[in-house]
């Protein structure tokens, strides 16, 4: 039963990588620099950059903010319950 929630929360994170990827492209395309090398510590900055360009667009977060957050926070609770199961 564990490995059905560490499955279910790898596939989470990978949802979360994939929108945190399409969150930098965006930022890259309006003219934000993106430092590469250091995009695992700057991520949550990039996430808020996306925020408010979007709140200043269209008065609301976004989809890939909202996708990122709950995809992040589901991962983890998801492994969590997985590591506590296996115990």
């Amino acid at each position: 039963m564990s490995n059905v929630f560490i499955a279910l929360a790898i596939i989470c994170v990978l949802c979360g990588v994939v929108s945190s990827i399409m969150i930098v492209s965006f930022l890259s395309n309006q003219g934000i620099k993106i430092n590469y090398f250091l995009l695992r510590l700057l991520l949550p900055k990039y996430v808020e950059q996306y925020k408010i360009i979007m709140i200043e667009k269209s008065s609301r977060p976004g989809s890939l903010y909202y996708t990122f957050v709950v995809s992040m926070i589901s991962g983890l609770i998801l492994a969590v319950i997985g590591l506590l199961l296996r115990i």
